[in-house]
């Protein structure tokens, strides 16, 4: 059984070209949207579309990419709220201390001192460090920013993540 991860969402086109407006998912822009490589477009209960990567660039907050054999508005028009996504191998292996955050998400949290949180539910990424949203008992939330002082490990295997959460943080 093949995995599956999304790494952008086609919102619309852009210009008369081919290109397409993606909302991006994935924390590696660059390397995903290299001339070259294949992503899978998925739309509406079809079978996967693979599509290779002709062209990418910036615009405002978007990912604007065109796919060969595709040149214009027409044929790619179909493409819109399609996903984008690469299989499990197309997954680069990360440093020590980063990772996916489909890793992440699912995770239990405890305190150092034996606490348990919640499970987290979701990340945010507002600025400076992604903010990890913990869903708790009772349906209190707890938002922990992913900083070095604050989380302590990070066990995917296991997925437990240990905290030593700072005054005020859990009020």
């Amino acid at each position: 059984m093949e995995k599956w991860f999304n790494v952008g969402k086609i919102v619309n086109t852009h210009g008369v070209k081919g290109e397409v407006k993606v909302v991006s998912t994935t924390d590696f822009p660059e390397e995903r949207y290299q001339k070259g490589n294949t992503l899978y477009l998925f739309r509406n209960g079809q079978e996967p579309l693979g599509l290779v990567i002709k062209s990418h660039r910036n615009h405002k907050s978007f990912d604007l990419l065109t796919f060969e054999g595709y040149e214009n508005i027409n044929e790619v028009e179909k493409f819109k709220e399609g996903i984008l996504k690469v299989q499990e191998d197309q997954l680069q292996e990360l440093d020590e201390g980063e990772y996916y955050l489909h890793e992440i998400v699912g995770c239990k949290v405890v305190t150092t001192s034996g606490e348990e949180l919640g499970t987290v539910k979701e990340i945010l990424s507002p600025g400076a460090n992604d903010v990890w949203v913990v869903k708790g008992e009772r349906g209190k939330e707890y938002l922990i920013p992913y900083i070095e002082d604050i989380v302590k490990t990070v066990d995917i295997e296991d997925q437990l993540i240990t905290i030593e959460p700072m005054e005020g943080l859990l009020s």
